[in-house]
């Protein structure tokens, strides 16, 4: 099963959206901080303007935003979560990771398009690894046919899409598809972007939480096709058992 169409999504009607964008605009409008907005905005790159809002303050106003609401269907976080990406601050891309999270045991197969929407618009590391580990993972855990569309992702030239692609499996564990991992790993190994490589090494570094031998083994099989970069992450909570003696 392919799933298509990302760049012909249309918004959809919500009157849930309505009400959940209408008070999310006015509680974090009126919580704003130009001042820390232009510190958050040098520390992310200018990949966006901020309204200056930190975490356990933005969770806290998104509680209030929230409160009361009904539980949204697919078209609802569809709703939210493409007409928050259309504000400019990054705090609302923030809300809808979030909102996607929560409900995203009530996203079908089908959203798996909105998904790629959102990794490849004003797409940073802060949005797109939280997508890759509980919204798309989630949907290709519950619909293994989506792991076609990884395998497609996987050699997409985005390299947000491959970067997604990657982290999919963060959240797997003992279900973790190994030689999946291990293949994609390889598939990229030459990629000549800081955040493929380090994307390489920390999907193995999480898998080694829970099979070290594998990873160590992988590793010390095919170290010389990766970068120092990817083998630091990769063996950083286990050793370096994959270093033969006097190798360096």
């Amino acid at each position: 099963m392919t799933v298509t169409g990302a760049d012909t999504i249309g918004v959809p009607d919500s009157v849930l959206a309505d009400l959940v964008l209408e008070r999310l605009t006015t509680v974090y409008g009126a919580a704003a901080d130009p001042g820390r907005a232009a510190a958050m905005r040098a520390y992310m790159k200018d990949v966006a303007p901020f309204l200056g809002l930190p975490t356990p303050a933005r969770r806290a106003l998104s509680r209030t935003v929230l409160a009361g609401t009904a539980r949204p269907d697919e078209g609802d976080c569809t709703a939210v979560a493409l007409r928050c990406w259309a504000l400019p601050q990054r705090e609302y891309h923030y809300f809808a990771v979030d909102y996607l999270r929560r409900y995203a045991p009530r996203l079908s197969s089908s959203f798996l398009p909105v998904a790629r929407r959102l990794v490849t618009t004003v797409s940073w590391w802060d949005t797109v690894d939280l997508l890759a580990a509980h919204v798309v993972g989630a949907l290709v855990e519950a619909d293994h046919r989506l792991r076609a569309d990884m395998d497609a992702w996987i050699v997409d030239e985005n390299l947000w899409v491959a970067r997604t692609a990657l982290l999919h499996q963060l959240r797997y564990k003992e279900h973790t598809d190994t030689d999946r991992l291990f293949a994609y790993c390889l598939r990229r190994s030459g990629h000549p972007d800081f955040f493929v490589r380090k994307a390489i090494g920390w999907s193995l570094r999480e898998y080694a939480k829970t099979d070290p031998a594998a990873v160590s083994a992988f590793v010390a099989r095919e170290r010389g096709r990766f970068a120092p970069l990817t083998v630091r992450e990769a063996l950083r909570n286990i050793g370096d058992a994959a270093t033969p003696p006097g190798g360096s």
